[in-house]
């Protein structure tokens, strides 16, 4: 099963993690099997929020909304179950000082396509 691990922490201790640690656990995770995607993300200061009402687009700069900690980077994650997503999500260097939100992947495209198949063989 696939999840997400959205890895937040308060950009002023991102100094406290030095990139050779990330770079390591990547590279462990990728050759166990278990990453799928992943990467580190540039600070909050670059991030343009987009959205769309009644038909007119709207530009904010900056993230959502103001939080302490902020979205640093992901790691899309190939687990067993949730448990294992949790073991796995607990050795990401940045859990040590932010918080590693760990979310299933809603399977979208293949729940359309079972949709759009069984409706076929139906007429």
């Amino acid at each position: 099963m696939k999840y997400l691990c959205l890895v937040y922490l308060d950009e002023k201790r991102l100094s406290e993690l030095p990139d050779e640690d990330c770079v390591e656990f990547d590279a462990g995770i990728r050759q166990s099997g278990h990453c799928i995607a992943s990467e580190a993300l540039e600070s909050v200061t670059t991030a343009t929020t987009v959205r769309m009402r009644n038909g007119k687009l709207s530009i904010t700069d900056g993230p959502f909304a103001e939080t302490k900690e902020q979205l640093a980077g992901f790691y899309m994650i190939d687990a067993r179950d949730l448990n294992e997503a949790i073991q796995i999500a607990s050795k990401i260097p940045p859990a040590r000082v932010g918080s590693i939100e760990v979310r299933p992947v809603r399977p979208i495209r293949e729940a359309v396509a079972r949709e759009r198949a069984g409706r076929a063989v139906s007429v």
